[in-house]
């Protein structure tokens, strides 16, 4: 999917949230936007976290405690108080 990068720009984030709300982004341009969020949270979160650290496995409604047990390509397995589990990079924060 294509992100015409000229006209996004350098507009704030409330700018960009606003062009969005107001249907200014088609479908596929709204699609793409999304992937490529995704892509950046995963590579932000492979550079920060390591085998090891304590983090929070970030659902919609609850933040659970767990530990980096393995880093693979885009997902961790992480050790939380109900087992180990397979969970996508773009899901964990720092603790």
């Amino acid at each position: 999917m294509y992100i015409n990068a000229n006209r996004v720009g350098t507009m704030s984030i409330s700018k960009i949230q606003q062009q969005i709300a107001t249907g200014e982004y088609s479908t596929t341009e709204l699609s793409g936007l999304i992937t490529f969020i995704q892509g950046v949270k995963t590579n932000q979160v492979k550079r920060s976290i390591a085998v090891g650290d304590q983090v929070f496995v970030v659902q919609k409604t609850k933040r659970t405690l767990g530990t980096v047990e393995k880093i693979n390509i885009k997902k961790a397995i992480v050790n939380m108080p109900g087992g180990r589990y397979n969970v996508p990079l773009a899901m964990l924060e720092l603790a």
